[in-house]
């Protein structure tokens, strides 16, 4: 299974990284691996480079777009894409700092519908070092 965490980067940092994403996905590699005693500074370094994402409006968005058109369900805030034609099981959970997106391939539809939303989410897998701009 694939984790990934999708973050929405500031403008300034996005710019400031622009052609050198790995040092921007290395600084949010080193605040996932951070121990409890260090959260609240992981936490302040996160507000510092991404955008709050806007939880509310995001989820009941989703909800009220994917329902009607795709297979797809959502149970205690977790968003389920189930294309068994594709051979693709994915779930998402929209959080106020990110969004956790599980998969068991490598590629989610929900990629391609998240890209809609921003320009600037980007995407890390910390197991696997992958990462990507929507």
């Amino acid at each position: 299974m694939r984790v990934y965490f999708i973050f929405e980067i500031k403008d300034e940092f996005k710019k400031l990284y622009r052609g050198r994403e790995f040092n921007l996905y290395k600084i949010l590699k080193k605040i996932y691996k951070l121990n409890n005693k260090e959260a609240d500074y992981g936490y302040q370094l996160l507000r510092q480079i991404t955008n709050p994402i806007k939880k509310e409006d995001l989820d009941r968005d989703l909800y009220v777009k994917l329902h009607r058109e795709y297979p797809y369900s959502k149970k205690n805030n977790i968003h389920y894409y189930n294309q068994l034609y594709k051979n693709e099981i994915s779930r998402l959970k929209v959080k106020n700092a990110y969004i956790k997106l599980e998969t068991e391939q490598k590629e989610s539809s929900f990629f391609n519908i998240l890209r809609n939303y921003s320009d600037s989410y980007f995407v890390c897998d910390f197991e696997i070092p992958n990462y990507f701009y929507l």
